[in-house]
């Protein structure tokens, strides 16, 4: 009788193993999505305490200097002047590091240049 209770007992040790396994790997998976964003995040932060910095850089330049108006662009259907400003945020956006185009808008680039951020900026 002991020797089938001692099989019975590895049988359910594997199965006890099994499911140990298997929730470790889970959880393995889970510190590797944190352990990603931690990163993304870090970059993220590095890259808005250097916009910070300079922001306020030129904040404090901007009250030693008076403020130019914003450049003007001729609008070719109506002959009227546009503030470019808005394309000068967008522009000074994407060489700061982040994206500008609709897909993936404000997230840090990581990987280089984006073709969607690019044809945006020569549209």
């Amino acid at each position: 009788m002991e020797k089938k209770n001692i099989f019975a007992r590895i049988q359910e040790m594997e199965i006890q193993m099994g499911h140990m396994h298997s929730e470790l790997g889970e959880l393995k998976l889970v510190i590797k999505e944190l352990l990603e964003d931690n990163h993304r995040l870090s970059l993220e932060n590095e890259q808005l305490r250097k916009v910070f910095k300079r922001e306020v850089q030129s904040a404090e330049s901007d009250k030693a200097t008076p403020q130019e108006p914003p450049e003007l662009i001729k609008d070719e259907e109506n002959g009227e002047d546009v503030v470019g400003e808005g394309y000068d945020n967008l522009a000074r956006l994407y060489h700061e590091g982040f994206h500008i185009c609709n897909v993936y808008y404000g997230h840090l680039r990581t990987e280089g240049d984006c073709l969607f951020c690019l044809s945006f900026l020569n549209k």
